[in-house]
């Protein structure tokens, strides 16, 4: 038998009723069952409660939600290598893969072998003498007066490009589709390695996206008074000010996609944008 980790949305009520349900035939087949605190507390199972996911603490972690709930999980387990399993509660996503009523199912296949494992490029970004972290979307810096800009000096392998923006966004290959698409950057596959560069509303004549190689090294430096804030899948990591930078990279260890069957990007897409009929 196996450890599984449960991650549940923490505001639709199917989310948590499921895995609560969850919990029970877990438990009587044998597995052991751990809980982030926040949802260990949100279920009333404070008994179930994890700290820290190292690697070989865990045999696989399951999320119940979308996709934000996707990269709640990915985010607290891609560093120790532990494969994720999406089960849709909600809209249509890009990286959940099962229906609720294929939750049970799609776990006894897991602990048999008979699944697949995807790997998606994820980024790390460290603030200069401040905090770090992982993304498997985008890191972003925006803007925080508002009506007003930020003046960035971007660095891209040593080659400096200055940018007047309100924001600006490196997005892996999976991000692709999140953020950086509402900026009209480009779409890509996400099997793809290779990091995405956007500014948002750029005030100035270049506001193209920058297909790079997913071993540039960028540095992106604050270069005005205002200060912009800097977010990792939505997780507000800190505010940089005036000469304050980061450095962002691949990160060294990508995310672990539990699959059953090679997963169809172009359908999901069509999908997404109601194009099935065109």
């Amino acid at each position: 038998m196996g450890s599984v980790l449960l991650v549940t949305h923490q505001h639709r009520g199917e989310a948590a009723s499921l895995a609560t349900d969850a919990i029970g035939w877990l438990t009587a087949a044998g597995h052991e069952v751990r809980l982030p605190a926040d949802d260990a507390a949100l279920l009333g199972r404070l008994d179930l409660a994890a700290g820290t996911i190292e690697r070989g603490c865990v045999d696989l972690a399951v999320s119940i939600g979308g996709d934000g709930t996707m990269l709640r999980t990915v985010d607290l387990v891609a560093t120790a290598g532990v494969p994720v399993l999406g089960i849709n509660v909600g809209q249509l996503g890009y990286l959940v893969e099962v229906e609720p009523p294929g939750f049970r199912t799609a776990v006894e296949r897991f602990f048999a072998g008979e699944h697949r494992i995807e790997e998606r490029m994820m980024l790390h970004v460290a603030v200069e003498g401040g905090p770090s972290g992982a993304a498997l979307n985008e890191a972003v810096l925006e803007k925080t007066p508002l009506g007003h800009t930020v003046r960035l000096r971007v660095s891209i392998d040593g080659e400096p490009f200055t940018y007047t923006a309100d924001g600006f966004i490196i997005a892996t290959p999976t991000g692709s589709t999140a953020y950086a698409l509402s900026a009209r950057a480009p779409i890509v596959a996400p099997s793809h390695r290779a990091l995405v560069l956007t500014p948002v509303a750029a005030h100035m004549l270049f506001d193209r996206s920058l297909v790079l190689e997913p071993d540039t090294v960028v540095r992106i430096e604050v270069a005005s008074y205002r200060p912009a804030k800097l977010f990792l899948d939505g997780r507000e990591l800190a505010t940089l000010t005036e000469g304050m930078a980061l450095t962002c990279t691949a990160l060294d260890k990508p995310a672990r996609l539990v699959t059953f069957a090679p997963r169809n990007f172009l359908g999901i897409l069509k999908s997404k944008f109601g194009l099935n009929d065109r």
